[in-house]
């Protein structure tokens, strides 16, 4: 049985969404809350032994998440010999995850077809990009936030933000480890929202490159401070040069909140 299902994770002290040798990641807690699940290997006769070897399942992302970004709505999917009830399945795997005190919950559980695969058959993705724009600084929400004290200019990043919206080469928004064959994508989406002293960055494409959503709001809140002028935007998107674009804004603000199929 394939299974499909919605999680969200607290990404402070975790090493991103992949499995990782030298600390823990979303996946991998995932994978160790299902190991009581994994078919056993069929040569082993010993009933006793039966219980203790098992293969290995593996779950997968629709999105790669880095270390410190934050999820409220990833999806992600595997397939079980068993065919369980969904809510079982949930209660199951989360009572696994409390039991290691892992910052990842399972919001939801669903039977799927084979075809299904939660990064490929995934037709958009959105991320919220959180700034918290006071001089006082953040305490209830560290390490969920970027704090930034100076005052932002709501309206220039707005016009900044225009010229990023549709077809592009995002070579100046792409970092140097990124492994996409080609850095031209559709940017469908960028909204500036004031929410009291915060501000939101709510973006919307296919796809991303690495630490694009991050570059470019690190861009616009140069735009913000008077560092850069809105029109600059367009300047460094054509220069299509990393180099020239604004600062990587901290993981920390950053959350995957939306996959569309």
């Amino acid at each position: 049985m394939r299974y499909k299902i919605t999680i969200e994770y607290d990404g402070t002290d975790l090493l991103g969404w992949q499995e990782q040798l030298d600390g823990p990641s979303v996946q991998d807690y995932l994978q160790k809350s299902l190991e009581c699940f994994t078919p056993v290997s069929e040569e082993e006769t010993n009933a006793e032994e039966r219980l203790q070897i098992t293969d290995k399942i593996v779950v997968y992302g629709a999105g790669r998440t880095d270390a410190g970004v934050h999820a409220t709505a990833q999806v992600a999917h595997f397939d079980l010999k068993e065919d369980m009830e969904d809510w079982k399945l949930r209660e199951a795997m989360n009572a696994r995850l409390r039991d290691m005190q892992a910052p990842v919950g399972v919001i939801s559980v669903e039977k799927t077809n084979q075809n299904f695969h939660a990064r490929f058959s995934a037709k958009g993705r959105g991320y919220l990009y959180r700034i918290l724009n006071r001089r006082a600084p953040a305490i209830i929400e560290k390490n969920r936030v970027w704090w930034v004290p100076v005052p932002l200019d709501v309206e220039k990043m707005r016009q900044g933000a225009k010229y990023l919206l549709g077809h592009h080469d995002f070579s100046s928004f792409r970092a140097a480890a990124c492994q996409a064959k080609s850095p031209i994508k559709t940017l469908d989406k960028l909204d500036i929202e004031v929410c009291g002293e915060e501000i939101r960055f709510i973006v919307e494409a296919r796809s991303f490159l690495h630490h694009q959503v991050r570059n470019m709001v690190g861009t616009l809140k140069m735009v913000g401070d008077g560092h850069l002028r809105p029109e600059d935007v367009k300047r460094i998107l054509e220069a299509r040069d990393r180099k020239a674009a604004g600062v990587n804004a901290p993981a920390c603000g950053l959350y995957l909140n939306k996959v569309i199929y």
